[in-house]
């Protein structure tokens, strides 16, 4: 295999990044599609904690290339303090980063915009992390946005945002932000390239490429657990039009799942945990459950394999990666939800409206936990036996295979299942 998808399959948090990350170091490329720098990533490499948001993980490899496809959006004051970041770190992002000119600008107005929304949604608000992706979206799609090659002619720039201006009916002091944002535009001119034909020309010529989601499944903007939904396509299918690359340039899908569920944010959450079963768990900065880019605590729950049999549908998923497997090493019970019920009948469909969550009851298989530590674990036969129980159980439910097991937040924290990419090991 030589180009790979990788997407989430619950709410976002799985752990792309690192396995991203664990790839990277065997392909040539790493592409990102969709999404903003609402997303986030972490990544620990010999003890150093590296954070991303819109950088794909695999820039720590010098060998690599990074793209940031038309399908994104971009707030370039995040960018640019994200790849500076980089680079006090030894990250060279010089002639390995590239932005597509397609990429939508994420402005101050977003920001504000998605804030006030958000304050007067009171009673039914998403949850967003306030950076503004949304109200970009909607300017794409509304035909009031401003590209990334916009930022590059001032005079371009202010008659765009007077469209703006007059378009959304908003106070906007066009001539300030066009001084801003042209200045951001001459920073970023150097990473700001021909996307799509590099990628054309890098498939073409049978390098290995990572396409990276970013978010989740569930939280896409059609298939989600609306209106509880980031504002793009989360999906595997989401990567062809983010990127400009035909379909069938996609060899295989890996799906991305923790070995329990969270969630950030409003919406629906059919198997999270009550007060009584948090207390079984490690605490939020024990378990790592702490938003990158919010800062928020995420919501607990039990794994959800009916959740992630949905998804990998909709994601066409070949395999799944399996990550923090090591959380659950202290529990004695581990239920795993196989389906719902509503007035005492199996549901037999994934829900699609939220109101339809409101009187499920998820249906559990309980496994005995293991109670012995698996994060010095490398090999699958060395895990315990109730653990790679767990394991196997999941496999079969879902019908398709592992392909790791993380063990820990660390590269080396990884029991590999399989391989798509030669020299893996």
């Amino acid at each position: 295999m030589s180009k790979v998808g990788v997407v989430g399959l619950q709410w976002g948090d799985e752990g792309k990044g690192k396995v991203i990350d664990l790839f990277s170091g065997e392909v040539d490329a790493i592409a990102r599609a969709q999404g903003g720098n609402n997303a986030g990533h972490t990544v620990i490499v010999e003890g150093k904690e590296y954070r991303f948001h819109l950088i794909p993980s695999g820039i720590l490899y010098p060998h690599t290339k990074c793209y940031i496809g038309g399908g994104t959006v971009v707030d370039p004051a995040s960018l640019l303090f994200e790849i500076k970041g980089l680079e006090k770190l030894g990250v060279v992002c010089a002639n390995r980063l590239f932005l597509s000119g397609y990429a939508h600008v994420v402005m101050p107005y977003h920001r504000e915009i998605d804030r006030s929304e958000e304050k007067a949604k009171e009673g039914f608000s998403v949850g967003t992390t306030g950076k503004g992706i949304g109200p970009c979206y909607a300017d794409k799609v509304n035909r009031l946005g401003i590209r990334l090659a916009d930022l590059g002619c001032k005079d371009r720039l202010r008659g765009k945002l007077e469209r703006v201006r007059i378009g959304r009916g908003i106070e906007l002091d066009v001539d300030k932000v066009a001084e801003e944002y042209s200045g951001y535009g001459a920073e970023l001119a150097s990473f700001i390239a021909p996307v799509e034909e590099k990628l054309f020309e890098a498939c073409r010529g049978g390098k290995k490429i990572l396409f990276e989601g970013a978010q989740g499944a569930l939280l896409d903007v059609t298939f989600g657990t609306y209106p509880f939904v980031t504002s793009s396509c989360t999906l595997a299918g989401g990567i062809s039009p983010g990127l400009g690359i035909g379909p069938a340039r996609i060899d295989q899908v890996v799906g991305v799942a923790k070995a329990y569920t969270t969630r950030v944010g409003n919406g629906p959450f059919p198997t999270e945990l009550t007060e009584d079963e948090m207390r079984l768990f490690p605490d939020h900065t024990a378990a790592r459950e702490i938003g990158v880019t919010t800062g928020r605590k995420r919501r607990l729950g039990w794994l959800d394999a009916f959740l992630l049999r949905h998804t990998m549908m909709l994601n066409g998923a070949d395999s799944i990666a399996l990550m923090k497997l090591d959380v659950l090493d202290d529990l004695e019970e581990i239920p795993i939800c196989i389906g719902y019920k509503r007035r005492g009948k199996m549901v037999s469909h994934f829900p699609i409206s939220v109101e339809d969550f409101d009187d499920l009851q998820p249906v559990y298989e309980t496994l005995e936990g293991w109670k012995a530590p698996t994060s010095g674990i490398r090999l699958y036969d060395d895990l315990p036996s109730k653990a790679k129980k767990y394991i196997r159980y999941i496999e079969q439910y879902l019908a398709g295979p592992a392909l790791l097991i993380s063990v820990g937040p660390q590269r080396h924290q990884t029991i590999w299942m399989d391989r798509l990419f030669e020299g893996n090991r």
